[in-house]
């Protein structure tokens, strides 16, 4: 199998690189760290123990790449503007399409593009971030739950599910990727938007009891937003919340991505992860105000 990788950032470089040391054949398509890729090699610095691929293929333009087998998309979602035309050269007539994004809209996006019996959706519980160019560091976790964005467990999902596991990587393959999509929101709409808002990491965050009990209430508020979804199986907001909170407990001070892209300057994913998910629980008849303050906070903060 020939795969690229689009959007090679810490989560496309970690997948990319877990599945290249395991034999697959990846290339990747690189801007910032094209240099010391290419020249380099690519170093992973992970809990589960260090590795370093001395050539990888690294390309800077997809025509470079041209049709391969699977299209990995790990483009953040503020990114989607671009993402069409990225993926577009590397689409042949059997090309499937995962995409590994956070939030909601990807898969309908590339769905329109490219037809939705080409795509895959994937949610990583993945925490990683880059290091100097040529480097990524893996700080826990990294099992992907993917499906067809048409549902319906297939053999094509199962086939990529052990890919990945073959590459070390847990993967499950699911026949509700809907329900895997809110069930990531859980996490990502508390701890990514709180973490940007106040400047605080996970442990921060549930070291203090008023933000410890606002995590809470804000999952329970996607919970409800998830179970009028019309979901294969509803979401047990009680249980699964601790489930959530506790997971967290165990991440000792990880920075989420959104909290590193406002420190650093770059555009929050505020779209995918909070204004679509917004949308849908409205159009579903419910809402979500709590998550509606923090994008409204959040939103605030951003350049227009």
């Amino acid at each position: 199998m020939r795969i690229a990788v689009v959007g090679a950032g810490a989560l496309g470089l970690y997948y990319g690189a877990m599945l290249q040391r395991s034999g697959v054949d990846v290339c990747f398509l690189l801007r910032r760290d094209y240099q010391a890729i290419n020249t380099s090699g690519l170093q992973v610095r992970s809990v589960n123990g260090d590795f370093y691929l001395a050539q990888v293929k690294a390309c800077r333009a997809p025509a470079e790449i041209g049709a391969v087998d699977l299209v990995i998309v790990g483009l953040k979602t503020f990114s989607n503007d671009q993402m069409i035309e990225l993926v577009r050269p590397l689409v042949g007539s059997e090309t499937a399409i995962l995409t590994l994004q956070n939030g909601l809209g990807n898969e309908e996006l590339l769905a329109e593009a490219f037809g939705p019996e080409r795509v895959l959706g994937g949610i990583a519980f993945l925490c990683s971030n880059r290091g100097e160019p040529g480097v990524v560091h893996h700080l826990g976790e990294g099992r992907i739950r993917l499906g067809e964005f048409r549902a319906g467990l297939t053999p094509r999902s199962d086939k990529l599910a052990l890919l990945f596991k073959e590459a070390g990587v847990p993967c499950e393959a699911v026949a509700d990727v809907r329900r895997a999509r809110w069930e990531k929101l859980v996490w990502n709409i508390p701890f990514n938007g709180l973490s940007a808002l106040l400047g605080q990491d996970v442990t921060d965050i549930l070291t203090c009891s008023h933000t410890r009990k606002l995590v809470r209430e804000l999952m329970l508020d996607v919970i409800a937003g998830a179970n009028a979804q019309g979901l294969s199986k509803e979401i047990d907001g009680t249980k699964f919340s601790e489930q959530m909170i506790t997971f967290t407990d165990g991440m000792d001070h990880y920075r989420p991505s959104m909290q590193i892209d406002r420190e650093e300057g770059r555009p929050l994913e505020l779209e995918a992860i909070f204004a679509i998910p917004l949308q849908r629980a409205a159009a579903a008849g419910t809402t979500m105000p709590r998550v509606d303050m923090l994008y409204r906070l959040l939103a605030s903060g951003e350049k227009i």
